[in-house]
């Protein structure tokens, strides 16, 4: 599925991934390939991401990095995914 993160200020990451894993309002909740269409609001929490991820040499600091995935700390945000489209808006 595709994944674009986005905030005020620039796109972090536009590119594929296998899945994403979200802080939601009411829970904790993940989006795999083909998931039905939803839009939901996140709270301040992290965001992993699973898949090889290549992110921009000047924006790599904003990320940590793991063995199995790729995180970013998040203050509040948004989702939409539809059509194996991800986007989120972030703070």
């Amino acid at each position: 599925m595709h994944l674009e993160i986005i905030t005020p200020e620039q796109t972090l990451y536009n590119g594929e991934v296998e899945s994403v894993l979200l802080p939601g309002s009411f829970g904790d909740f993940q989006l795999l390939n083909n998931h039905a269409p939803i839009v939901s609001t996140l709270k301040k929490g992290k965001i992993k991401i699973i898949g090889k991820l290549n992110i921009e040499i000047e924006l790599r600091d904003k990320f940590e990095y793991n063995e199995n995935d790729t995180s970013i700390n998040i203050e509040s945000g948004t989702v939409e995914m539809k059509n194996n489209h991800v986007t989120l808006l972030i703070d």
